[in-house]
């Protein structure tokens, strides 16, 4: 599945061909993204890349996430998607990552917006939430940017490496977007 943003951007559903550049692209940005990621010190090979498309592929065949590579001038550049989608309560959380390189053009803000169409429109989902560590002030842009409301703070909420950090979480209802559309 493809979803169209712009002429050079992009979002296309993670395969395991994929694999290979994802690793690469991981390990180049490797420093810049462990401030925020915890998982970086997990993803040492390609086979732990393989692994979580894997594991990516296995959500959207049970339909509880929904994993993109961000393309951008025909480039992967990032990871973009509904880390869970819950359709009972029809909620989805996204999540997202972006190479340091590719910081600065709008991508990830233009990403979130697609996703929340997709997200309202196809999915049929209620709310939208994305939650950042406290401290992550590029992370918590996109959702203040885009309207989100600042539902909370979870206090200790993820293990990143030597200590743990807090989550603010961020939440858009379907009828909070309508309105902004």
């Amino acid at each position: 599945m493809i979803i169209k943003i712009k002429p050079n951007l992009y979002l296309r559903t993670i395969t395991l061909e994929d694999a290979n550049v994802v690793f690469e692209l991981t390990d180049k940005s490797r420093s810049y993204l462990r401030e925020w990621l915890p998982w970086l010190d997990f993803t040492k090979e390609f086979a732990d890349t393989s692994a979580y498309i894997e594991g990516c592929i296995k959500g959207q065949e049970a339909q509880t996430s929904l994993s993109f590579v961000i393309v951008f001038h025909d480039e992967i550049v990032g990871i973009a998607g509904f880390n869970t989608i819950n359709p009972s309560n029809k909620i989805a959380a996204i999540g997202y990552w972006l190479s340091e390189g590719a910081q600065g053009h709008g991508i990830m803000t233009n990403t979130v917006k697609a996703l929340l169409q997709y997200a309202f429109v196809v999915l049929q989902l209620n709310k939208v939430e994305i939650r950042a560590a406290e401290g992550n002030a590029k992370s918590r842009a996109i959702p203040e940017r885009l309207g989100f409301t600042m539902e909370g703070t979870i206090r200790a909420a993820e293990w990143l490496y030597d200590h743990y950090v807090n989550h603010v979480v961020y939440g858009m209802l379907a009828s909070e977007w309508q309105e902004k559309k």
